[in-house]
């Protein structure tokens, strides 16, 4: 009997009061409260009807419902959803136990498929099971556009990925648009480095790299960003592409100064600084480094000496002091397991509150012993030396040892035990370091640097034999 009512209903009152009719129905019915006991639901919300329904042409509605399988609610929405093509102002979405309402704002554009991605926002009530990257698409004409456009992003200098990314499409390949235009589409990059565009109208766009912000444009470049030298050309099956991101000028941080209170006066007025020796020995495979408390002045760089232990100058060390002026390098060919001495007169070295030694210094040490260190041979089966390949060494982020690579095989006699990343840089100008790209100027890419995924461990007095794959 209800069914044959609601069938005459249906005649007289329209398609759209129909389903409001039934979409109030099917949740009047249930219980909002879940059932004691049973297994627990791991499914995601799932879409049953939708008015007009998912795929749907020649739409002329700016109002759209979705009804799902269970009660749902939306997390996190303004940084999820994703609609394409861009539009000016975002949708008005709410939702109601079973139901999600759509309401645009702006007015469509004619024969145009539009997309709306929900990301991770869409979950069940109970359960909070996501349906995750849920997508509702329609078309304001006759067809649905099926071009694809996939790829991948790395970040250039450490060959890693960076999830924070988006990638844009502009359709307007002008290289002023990425400045002053906002994209015809976007889309996310996963956590694997990749990026995947759907339903995309054919044509041309430049595709850019850049982070998430608001405006979806590039305007700062010492954030990450990425472009391709040609436009894509969209179709069914468009072909895929890398894209490596860069920063073109590194951030510069601020230094602040506390000011030099009366309090400072009455403080020890010695001169402050401390060395990098582990144990008391210092590592062959670098300088000796003393690190000042304050910027420092070397008043007399000859009278800097190092000695033997029957103070004896040595020949061919060196005294660097970094831009910061408060780091000083003293760099030597040291041999293994030997004492040394390094003399600091006083009044050599002055900081900047005038501080100095308050009497000659005497640093007495020695080098690491040959033991110490490990032996390691790399191995590069599938190496292409063409490519001016060069061996990164990776210790907390920072490339402490380059290597160029000649061959398909690398020893170095001693290397300091430990884990270490390796990474593998393409020096294309053969400077030996990485350089970034540059967009604005000259549309030069940047160097590439693939990352080696697993780590490697250097054992000490002991022959490290090493084969590095990728």
């Amino acid at each position: 009997m209800f069914a044959h009512s609601m069938h005459k209903m249906f005649k007289s009152i329209g398609t759209a009061v129909f389903f409001v009719l039934i979409s109030l129905y099917i949740t009047g019915c249930a219980n909002i409260i879940p059932p004691g006991g049973g297994p627990r639901d791991s499914l995601p919300p799932k879409l049953v009807v939708a008015l007009p329904k998912d795929s749907a042409t020649n739409v002329h509605t700016k109002n759209f419902m979705l009804s799902f399988d269970e009660y749902v609610t939306l997390q996190g929405l303004q940084e999820n959803l994703i609609v394409s093509p861009t539009v000016k102002n975002t949708p008005i979405i709410d939702y109601k136990l079973k139901n999600v309402t759509i309401k645009f704002k702006d007015s469509l554009e004619e024969n145009t498929t539009y997309t709306l991605d929900f990301g991770k926002a869409l979950v069940d009530v109970n359960e909070s099971n996501m349906a995750k990257n849920f997508r509702f698409i329609f078309s304001t004409g006759n067809i649905i556009d099926n071009g694809t456009y996939n790829g991948h992003v790395v970040i250039a200098a450490t060959g890693k990925i960076d999830s924070t990314l988006i990638v844009v499409l502009h359709n307007n390949v002008n290289d002023t648009s990425i400045y002053k235009n906002t994209p015809r589409y976007y889309t996310r990059v996963d956590g694997k480095g990749n990026f995947s565009f759907k339903n995309l109208a054919p044509g041309k766009y430049a595709a850019y790299v850049i982070p998430t912000n608001f405006s979806r444009k590039y305007d700062d470049s010492t954030n990450y960003f990425g472009f391709l030298n040609a436009p894509v050309t969209v179709s069914e099956k468009t072909k895929s592409d890398t894209m490596y991101a860069f920063e073109e000028f590194k951030k510069v941080e601020k230094k602040i100064y506390a000011n030099t209170s009366s309090k400072d006066s009455k403080e020890d007025k010695r001169l402050k600084y401390n060395v990098t020796f582990n144990n008391g020995e210092q590592d062959v495979l670098g300088p000796l480094e003393m690190t000042f408390a304050k910027k420092i002045t070397i008043k007399d760089t000859a009278a800097i000496k190092l000695v033997d232990t029957n103070f004896v100058s040595k020949e061919g060390y060196t005294l660097t002091l970094d831009s910061a002026a408060t780091t000083l390098s003293i760099g030597y060919n040291w041999p293994a397991g030997e004492p040394f001495k390094l003399l600091l007169p006083k009044g050599a070295i002055t900081d900047s509150l005038g501080n100095t030694t308050a009497k000659s210094d005497t640093l007495s040490f020695y080098t690491k012993k040959e033991v110490d260190y490990g032996l390691i041979k790399f191995k590069f089966p599938t190496i292409d030396t063409t490519r001016h390949p060069v061996l990164q060494i990776i210790e907390r982020n920072e490339v402490i040892n380059s290597y160029a690579l000649t061959s398909n095989q690398l020893v170095i006699k001693r290397y300091k035990p430990g884990s270490y990343e390796l990474r593998i840089l393409f020096d294309t100008n053969k400077n030996g370091v990485w350089d970034t790209g540059s967009f604005k100027l000259n549309k030069r890419q940047p160097e590439i640097v693939i990352e080696i995924p697993k780590p490697i461990s250097v054992r000490n007095n002991w022959d490290n034999e090493i084969t590095v794959t990728w």
